[in-house]
């Protein structure tokens, strides 16, 4: 493990400050920062930010001094970094202005909505998550809209909505956190039905909040009927990092892993293994055409892939 720290010469918040990162692991860097009393929300996506008073305790503790470029060109150089332009597509002013478009503006509902999009920002915020983060639901976002450009069927409204409350709780219980992501669309947005408006010009129905919670549910299996269209968008958009290119890939692994830093190695490899299987045993990963065309075959390559990683290291 090789944990690396720059000189506190940052400023900010009236302090200076460093840098704190791994090359090669989000997993050890959490442990690394954990044990040493560094909160999680100092993670921002790639590294912590540490107060100068900290910097001999981490040095003596083992991380290594480096100058502040060759801790960019390491960084830089491993897949663990994220570049600016993710950053600003899922900033807190990106990801406002796009929920913002979901909604015709309202002078009555305008700051009930304003405040169900900051609710949701504040979780997908929530300093726990590694991957379920604001990259994540930008990133789905963004996979939503290159399926929807290429002509798939459904309804790219109802499928944006779901993906914003789609891991909107994420404490790590498969199928009980989508059930209350789903509860959430009905805490949030059912009492505005008839009230808000969408992006279309249409009143927000009792009918729109039910097929948002449906969609929502439908991620705890990305099991879509066949002629779900619109459960065929949200699927494919949450599981389109498994189709994309290999470094993004591998950071999406090490993210997974860090997320589930607590789960030992061994447990971790089984459990993580039987969700390699099961997405690789499924008939169809991707149900629309634009989404198999894109991401199938890298996805098979990239699972089976890991698959193999983790067999080796048993």
């Amino acid at each position: 493990m090789t944990i690396l720290v720059d000189p506190p010469r940052w400023p900010a918040h009236g302090r200076l400050w460093s840098h704190l990162v791994s090359d090669t692991s989000l997993h050890e860097l959490r442990v690394f920062a954990r044990a040493h009393d560094i909160r999680d929300r100092a993670f921002d996506h790639d590294h912590y930010d540490v107060p100068d008073a900290r910097y001999d305790d981490l040095v003596a503790a083992g991380a290594v001094p480096v100058d502040g470029g060759e801790l960019a060109r390491r960084l830089g150089g491993s897949v663990l970094r994220v570049p600016g332009w993710e950053r600003r597509r899922a900033s807190q002013a990106a990801l406002h202005q796009r929920w913002a478009s979901l909604w015709r503006p309202a002078t009555a509902t305008r700051g009930a909505l304003d405040a169900a999009g900051q609710d949701l920002v504040d979780r997908w915020r929530e300093p726990h998550r590694t991957y379920h983060s604001r990259l994540h639901l930008a990133h789905a976002l963004d996979a939503l809209d290159d399926l929807t450009g290429s002509g798939a069927p459904g309804s790219p409204w109802h499928a944006a909505v779901a993906l914003w409350f789609h891991d909107a709780v994420h404490d790590g219980e498969a199928g009980r956190d989508e059930e209350r992501s789903a509860a959430l669309v009905d805490d949030l947005l059912g009492p505005l039905a008839g009230r808000a408006r969408t992006a279309g010009g249409g009143p927000l129905a009792d009918g729109d909040v039910a097929e948002v919670a449906r969609l929502v549910r439908l991620t705890a299996g990305h099991d879509p009927a066949p002629h779900d269209a619109t459960g065929a968008l949200v699927s494919d958009a949450d599981l389109a990092v498994l189709g994309a290119g290999p470094r993004t890939y591998a950071r999406y692994v090490a993210q997974v892993r860090a997320e589930y830093g607590h789960v030992p190695d061994p447990d971790f490899r089984a459990g993580r293994a039987a969700v390699l299987t099961g997405l690789l045993d499924a008939p169809a990963l991707f149900r629309t055409a634009p989404g198999r065309d894109r991401w199938a075959d890298a996805a098979a390559h990239n699972l089976r892939a890991e698959l193999a990683g983790l067999a080796a290291t048993d």
